[in-house]
């Protein structure tokens, strides 16, 4: 397959005649992890949307997968081929126990008991969380909560994965953890975040949204240290960055001495 999402054109504007999206053309390619960053309003929630066939769209703006999204099959099918992780995982955990929130995707995808079983038993691995499947999961910390929603996408066996704010208000250690389990999966991953120092870690690639355009797309370490072109999209270096450029600025200058 060529690319897995192809964007063309793409442009939305809210019921209030807010621009959300201008004229977006975007290409991702197999396995890659692009991380969209920006801030609040950027475009970046309503992007996922249409790539998840939730929002109306004009035909042959959106492909994915090689479907055009522009009949109810072809956004059956990819819903079913694409993954969403909301932004707070308590908007997508409502069942009674962690084992039927993670097995309600696998269900409705028709699977056989057995399968399902198998499918929950795997991603609870997956995420650390075998022995989870008859807790309750608003009874959850938040970083347990973020992983049973991440098992119950694991478990539809996704090719591409959507990612909202994987990290919010998580405490370190649950950082680390959803990290680890996003770069453990190897298909192609869309995260939408504010954090920086994640998209250091997981990108292969980092978009800049403002205002519903795109204002940078290429490699992670070129586009957040480019102090001029995060402020004037209302976004600061994060100071990880500051010293480890200000750190090469330093070693450099002993070379030269």
């Amino acid at each position: 397959m060529a690319e897995v999402i192809r964007i063309q054109g793409l442009t939305f504007n809210y019921g209030n005649g807010t621009a959300a999206l201008k004229d977006l053309n975007l290409l991702v390619q197999p396995g890659e992890t692009v991380v969209f960053i920006g801030p609040n309003g950027a475009g970046k929630t309503t992007l996922f949307l249409y790539i998840l066939g939730l929002l109306h769209h004009v035909p042959h703006e959106v492909t994915v997968l090689g479907q055009p999204l522009t009949n109810h099959p072809a956004v059956d099918e990819a819903r079913r081929r694409v993954g969403l992780v909301f932004q707070n995982p308590d908007d997508q955990l409502f069942c009674t126990t962690v084992f039927d929130d993670v097995a309600f995707g696998p269900i409705n995808q028709g699977l056989t008991p057995e399968e399902v079983n198998g499918r929950v038993s795997r991603a609870l691995e997956a995420v650390g969380l075998e022995g989870y499947e008859r807790r309750v999961p608003h009874h959850l910390s938040g970083g347990e909560k973020r992983r049973v929603g991440l098992a119950g996408v694991f478990a539809m066996t996704p090719e591409v994965m959507l990612l909202d704010e994987p990290t919010s208000h998580l405490d370190p250690r649950g950082r680390r953890e959803v990290i680890r389990l996003l770069r453990d999966f190897s298909g192609t991953k869309l995260v939408a975040t504010h954090d920086f120092e994640l998209a250091l870690e997981v990108a292969t690639r980092v978009v800049l949204l403002h205002k519903g355009e795109i204002k940078a797309d290429g490699p992670p370490l070129e586009i957040l240290t480019n102090e001029s072109l995060l402020k004037a999209s209302g976004l600061e270096m994060p100071l990880v960055l500051r010293y480890f450029m200000k750190l090469q600025e330093t070693q450099s200058t002993d070379c030269t001495d």
